[in-house]
């Protein structure tokens, strides 16, 4: 019989919600302690427990997986189009990634956060597509600049016409791009 969740288990996962929301809404440097233990329904003193500080509750709050697909048995020409519709389904699908890029261009903490989610996710799977292994965190670098800047301008800013485009039109401008990034001889 499975054991039931212990209590200290939902309490944590109250403040990584109310977290994640109050981040989204508010920015990291708005954001208080206070206002997320309210938005938990507990004390200020069990996030301090919890997560000892605000910037250990936010390190907390934005772990996040970006989910990449397996690229092995892919044919290569195929990566850069499958990586931008991953990437739509990802933004569209889960409020963390657009909470953590809106930090992530107003917050030193937050623009870690991101480079490092990136870094550590992106870059192996550049490494094993791109020609020579030596430019993957360059080549990851140019993908990541892609990826963003959409999702900046569609899913933060909501710029149109990339805020109105459809999936179908993203992908086929964007991935092409992706694709010379991960693919391509070097220039």
């Amino acid at each position: 019989m499975p054991t039931a969740p212990r209590r200290s288990d939902a309490t944590r996962a109250a403040i990584l919600e109310a977290a994640r929301e109050r981040f989204a809404a508010d920015g990291y440097e708005r954001a208080t302690i206070r206002a997320i233990a309210r938005d938990a329904g507990i004390d200020p003193s069990m996030v301090m427990r919890y997560f000892k500080n605000k910037e250990g509750l936010f390190a907390a709050a934005s772990a996040f997986d970006l989910q990449l697909p397996e690229l092995g048995a892919l044919p290569s020409r195929d990566i850069g189009a499958l990586l931008v519709t991953h990437f739509l389904d990802r933004w569209e699908r889960d409020e963390v990634l657009t909470a953590l890029l809106r930090v992530g261009v107003t917050n030193t903490a937050g623009a870690e956060r991101m480079r490092t989610i990136f870094e550590e996710q992106l870059g192996p799977i550049t490494a094993g597509v791109c020609p020579d292994p030596a430019e993957a965190p360059a080549r990851a670098a140019l993908v990541a600049s892609q990826i963003l800047g959409m999702a900046l301008t569609r899913y933060v800013l909501r710029l149109p016409p990339a805020a109105t485009m459809s999936r179908g039109e993203v992908v086929a401008w964007l991935g092409p791009t992706v694709q010379r990034y991960l693919t391509a001889r070097t220039p």
